[in-house]
């Protein structure tokens, strides 16, 4: 059976690069931006990136967390 085309090896070096250089465009711009902050901290160098990456992280382990809470057996469909 073939490979998800996900887990290939030369793929995940691929998607790799294509992340990092995604990340690298993201940050850049923000050397030649003038910024405007409302707040202070979104004045900081690359606040977008940051922000959004510890947005995420927080997302994912507030999911566990309720998961935890409403996860049901695996054979609650057998009872």
């Amino acid at each position: 059976m073939n490979e998800p085309w996900l887990v290939k090896p030369e793929n995940i070096k691929i998607l790799w690069r294509v992340l990092i250089a995604i990340l690298v465009l993201v940050v850049v711009p923000d050397f030649f931006i003038e910024h405007h902050p409302h707040f202070g901290i979104d004045g900081t160098f690359g606040f977008g990136a940051w922000y959004g990456f510890l947005s995420c992280v927080v997302l994912v382990l507030f999911a566990k967390l309720l998961g935890a809470f409403i996860k049901r057996p695996d054979d609650y469909y057998d009872d």
